[in-house]
Parts: structure tokens; sequence; C-alpha cells
């Protein structure tokens, strides 16, 4: 018995789903609309199912291609993760890496080490992403990332990912000069923060259980996606919150942010740098070098200021 379902037709069928019509999954897939029309419709043929919904202006699975696409998505991980794993075995360098960037850090810094990285000629492609809070230990577990800088606390259990510790990240409790706390004695207590709006980032985990702090008991929550969109929050004065200390003094000292002292400050939290593999056997050339130069970056290098 031949098998009908192919990688490349559930890269197809991904890839539409993902861009909502075949012109735009072709044009990111380098192909012509036809070939793909031609892929879709030669797979439905032999399944004997429909798998989009033509109807309207987007193209939209059918209930059988979203279940074909969901399990699909676990084979095309596993397809990656194979050619990938052949190719570092054969030249030892890995084809692709992700790596994961809390959204309490700067780019910059993680984009010059990357000049550096290209000139070693692995040829070796990177995808940076942007995680928020415990998303960075998340990206982690459900293979999103290789690398992910800024993981906070303690790492889930069981996984066995190798960590080296960036430092303690300490945080203050930050409010708009004009926001009614301003003008409150210190240290400001529960009852009083209680009774105002707290603004919080969104924990970008996808299976993990997403991780909140900062945030008391029945306290009005204005949920943000990252930690620069909090900050803008906070200086409007529309919430008030937690804010690593370095983002909070700047702006503070540009007069745009009060630093206040609370009866119950939170406590400084360890942040690494983690990664999938804990054996140096298990990673290729190029994470090997990727992970000694990023153990030589400092926090206050990486943390926006």
């Amino acid at each position: 018995m031949s098998l009908k379902l192919s990688i490349e037709a559930l890269e197809v069928i991904d890839m539409i789903a993902r861009k909502g019509s075949f012109a735009a999954a072709a044009e990111a897939l380098y192909r012509v609309p036809s070939a793909l029309t031609y892929t879709v419709r030669k797979l439905e043929e032999d399944l004997g199912i429909e798998l989009f919904d033509r109807s309207g202006h987007r193209a939209t699975l059918t209930a059988a291609g979203a279940e074909l696409l969901k399990e699909g998505r676990y084979l095309l991980d596993a397809a990656q993760t194979l050619e990938c794993r052949v190719r570092r075995i054969a030249t030892g360098v890995e084809t692709d890496i992700a790596i994961a960037i809390s959204d309490l850090f700067d780019f910059q810094p993680i984009l010059n080490l990357l000049q550096t990285f290209y000139q070693q000629g692995f040829g070796t492609r990177v995808k940076l992403l942007r995680e928020v809070y415990g998303g960075s230990w998340d990206a982690l577990q459900t293979n999103r990332a290789d690398i992910s800088i800024g993981a906070p606390g303690d790492s889930p259990p069981g996984n066995g990912f190798g960590t080296h510790l960036l430092g303690q990240l300490e945080f203050v409790f930050a409010i708009a000069p004009h926001h009614p706390l301003a003008a409150l004695p210190e240290p400001l207590d529960a009852n009083d923060i209680v009774q105002h709006r707290v603004v919080a980032a969104a924990d970008s985990s996808r299976n993990l259980p997403p991780r909140t702090s900062g945030i008391l008991s029945g306290q009005d929550t204005l949920t943000v996606p990252d930690m620069q969109t909090k900050l803008q929050a906070q200086i409007s004065g529309i919430a008030i919150g937690y804010l690593p200390k370095q983002m909070a003094q700047t702006a503070a000292d540009k007069g745009l942010l009060l630093i206040k002292q609370v009866a119950e400050p939170k406590p400084v939290a360890p942040t690494f740098i983690a990664w999938r593999h804990q054996r140096p056997a298990d990673m290729g050339k190029a994470i090997q070098w990727l992970l000694k130069q990023l153990s030589e970056l400092t926090l206050e290098q990486l943390l926006t200021k």
C-alpha cells in the first residue's frame, strides 16, 4: 500500500492555512499558485475528502482538513528534526538554529554576536523569536527554540535543560508622576496598590501553564503583549506595576516614571541562558559556538534600558 500523504503536501496545506490564500502561500513557498492547487486537489482526490472550503475569500480548512493539519504538523516537526539531525551527524553542524529572546532583553547585543557568527562560515540558518516570561522555557520544551536567552526562575520539572546563570534580575515598582499613588507616603502597602489597575505582559507559553507575577488578588489587570508595551502603559498612567530596575530607572531619569518603595518588594529573580541538550556531544558546532559566546554576555548588556 503506497502512502497518499507526503511531507510536501503537508507543507503546502500548512502554509495555505497560515497565509489564508493559495496565492500568498505560493509566494511564501516560491512556487506558482497552480502548483499548490494541483497538490491540494490531488491529495483531496487520493483521500476522498475536501481539505479546504473554497466558498469564501479566504482558504478555510474543513473539519477534516483541520484535523489532518493538526496531526500533520507533528510529522512536519519530526521530519525537520530528522533532517537537522542527519545533517548534524554528517557534518557536525546544525542546519537551523532557533533562538528565543526574552522581551526584557535588547536585540542589539544578539545581532552584534550574529555578525561574528556568520563570519565563521557554519552555513546555519538562524531564526530569532520573541518570548514573554515562561514562554522562554516553553519555547525549549515545544522545540520552537534550541537556545533561550532570558529564561526566568526555575525550569519546568523533568526536562533536563542545560543552563547558564546570567544573573539576578531586580524589579522595582514604578508609576507615572501624575498617577494617584504618587501622592501617597512610602512604602506603599498592598491595600494602596490593589485599588489601582496593574499592567501585565502576557506569558507566551503555549503548553506550559502561564506564569504571573506582581498581581494582587482581585486587582484589575490590563494585559499587554510584551514588556515594551507594559512600560508605555505605565508611563501613560493607565496602569501600575513592576519593571526591571534598569528599564524603570532610565524612564525615571527622564521624568517619565517614579520608582516607589513598597512594603512587600518583589524578590530578585535568577535569569538564565538555557538550551535543550545538556551534553556537548548532543550539540553541533554552531550551537556550541553560540553558547560559548553568549555565556560571555552580562545581564546588564542584554537588558533593555
